[in-house]
């Protein structure tokens, strides 16, 4: 079981712990230097798939616009065109 686990922590639960703290203390350090806090980056998160959202409708926004400007020019051609093929 043992060994198991070492293989899936990829070495001795106390030395991988050791490691992770190292990091961690690391990584920690590099973001407060640059003001990066987990707040921060969950917001941006956040933020980011609520502008993807808001610019996501306004596109369809858009094409709902394109739809009804060739509409004008598209229908009424259409039935012109039908009812000039229904006199032959």
């Amino acid at each position: 079981m043992a060994d198991q686990v070492n293989r899936f922590l990829g070495d001795t639960p106390g030395r991988t712990i050791i490691k992770l703290v190292v990091v961690s203390l690391i990584v920690g350090f590099i973001m407060h230097v640059f003001g990066i806090y987990p707040v921060d980056i969950l917001e941006g998160i956040r933020h980011f798939f609520i502008e993807l959202w808001y610019r996501g409708f306004a596109a369809l926004g858009r094409v709902g616009d394109y739809l009804l400007l060739g509409a004008t020019i598209v229908i009424p051609v259409f039935i012109v065109l039908r009812l000039i093929s229904a006199r032959n």
